[in-house]
C-alpha cells in the first residue's frame, strides 16, 4: 500500500517562508513524476509545481521565483520551499506523484498566510 503524507503547513506572515515535505512510503520501486498542488476556498485544484525524475522542473507563473521544487529519492520525499509567502498562497497544498504504475495523493496540509 502506498501513501503519501505531506507535513510543514502551517500559518505564517506576508513575506514569510515556509517547507513543505512529502514523504512516500510502502512498496516503491519508482517514483516518476512528483507534483504540488494546491486549492484555495471555493477555487479549483491548481497545479503549483513539478519535478521529473531527471529533476526537470516546472513552475505555475504566480510561484515563479518564489517556491522551489526538490526531491530526495533515497528519502522517497519531495519538497516545496515556498519563500515570499503573499496572502494568495493561502491554501491546502497536496502532493501527487507518479510511483509504480499509479498516481498517488497525499491529504493536504494547510498554509495560512496572513497579511
Amino acid at each position: 500500500q502506498v501513501q503519501l503524507v505531506e507535513s510543514g503547513g502551517g500559518l505564517v506572515q506576508a513575506g514569510g517562508s515556509l517547507r513543505l515535505s512529502c514523504a512516500a512510503s510502502g512498496s516503491i520501486f519508482n517514483i516518476n513524476v512528483m507534483r504540488w498542488f494546491r486549492q484555495a476556498p471555493g477555487k479549483q485544484r491548481e497545479l503549483v509545481a513539478s519535478i521529473t525524475r531527471g529533476r526537470t522542473t516546472n513552475y505555475a507563473d504566480s510561484v515563479k521565483g518564489r517556491f522551489t521544487i526538490s526531491r530526495d529519492d533515497a528519502k522517497k520525499t519531495g519538497y516545496l520551499q515556498m519563500n515570499g509567502l503573499k496572502p494568495e498562497d493561502t491554501a491546502v497544498y497536496y502532493c501527487a506523484a507518479q510511483i509504480n504504475l499509479g498516481d498517488y495523493w497525499g491529504q493536504g496540509t494547510q498554509v495560512t498566510v496572513s497579511s
